[in-house]
């Protein structure tokens, strides 16, 4: 059977002049509540442009909730199969 899942994702941002923090949440019935962490840092001989530093930010919030994720899942496996597992991206 074949079957349409929705996980969601959200991003929040907390900045200042010079620096922006991401947080990325993912809300999946198996996989719970998870979430990830990110910084960007504005050089200071860089113009400000605050969507470079979100941009930045939120893509390394979700390289960690992803590490998280698979994390997640390899424990799953794991817990499955009673082996160990390593699971690459």
């Amino acid at each position: 059977m074949v079957a349409t899942k929705h996980w969601t994702f959200d991003v929040y941002f907390d900045e200042d002049v010079d620096h922006t923090h991401a947080e990325a949440r993912l809300q999946a019935p198996a996989a719970g509540e998870l979430h990830g962490k990110g910084a960007a840092r504005r050089n200071p001989e860089d113009r400000s442009v605050p969507e470079i530093g979100d941009e930045l930010a939120a893509a390394r919030a979700l390289f960690d909730l992803a590490r998280r994720l698979l994390k997640a899942a390899e424990d799953d496996v794991e817990r499955m199969t009673g082996h160990p597992a390593h699971l690459h991206t």
